[in-house]
């Protein structure tokens, strides 16, 4: 059976909430979505139709990485930047605390908990993530590395060890068909619970 995206009945998108040992620390206004999964299950494909559909601002984290240099560096070997998690952090708070975001990136043990309201966590099947990364023209061992990744569902227990389970959803990703049906799902779950969206967009309507 597949499984229903549903809004939680334990979280509140208003306030702020208490975190142990760090005071109060600001809540999002607005409810923030987190795209991940490992490369190639696409994630900026879904997140880019899912900015287009329900007018959210979609946060490629990879591209900021590259383009805000949050990172510590170029590894060679891997063919990738090394994160620096606090710049990104740093960089996203005030962003992620007006809300409204969707999150693009392939890890998220790092990000804090309080930022995201739902957690997608793409998955493909080995043949179509194999394809999809050979057309990247990754070296073997990076294809390698992600494929085994995929397998073991490293993203996925990532995700179960970092957030709240009623708010991680799996689902999958093979097709552009698979890609618009979670799109078309996910917009249902913003429609029901962002309603300070509804909110600002009914006061902008009226004043125009």
């Amino acid at each position: 059976p597949e499984t229903d995206i549903r809004h939680p009945t334990f979280l509140c998108f208003c306030g702020s909430m208490e975190v142990e040992g760090e005071g109060k620390l600001p809540q999002p206004k607005r409810p923030n979505i987190l795209i991940t999964g490992t490369p190639g299950t696409g994630k900026t494909s879904t997140s880019e139709m899912l900015a287009e559909s329900c007018g959210y601002t979609h946060i490629n984290v990879s591209e900021l990485v590259k383009n805000k240099s949050l990172h510590k560096g170029k590894d060679e070997e891997w063919d990738s930047y090394t994160l620096d998690e606090d710049k990104v952090v740093d960089e996203l708070e005030e962003r992620m605390v007006n809300g409204g975001n969707i999150v693009d990136f392939h890890s998220c043990a790092f990000f804090p908990e309080r930022w995201f309201h739902l957690v997608i966590v793409l998955r493909a099947t080995t043949d179509k993530l194999f394809d999809r990364l050979q057309a990247r023209k990754y070296k073997k061992k990076k294809l390698d590395e992600n494929m085994e990744a995929e397998i073991m569902q490293v993203v996925l227990d990532e995700a179960k060890e970092s957030y709240k389970k009623g708010i991680i959803v799996e689902l999958k990703s093979d097709s552009v068909e698979d890609m618009e049906g979670n799109v078309q799902r996910i917009c249902e779950w913003i429609k029901k619970n962002d309603k300070n969206g509804q909110a600002e967009s009914k006061g902008s309507s009226s004043s125009s």
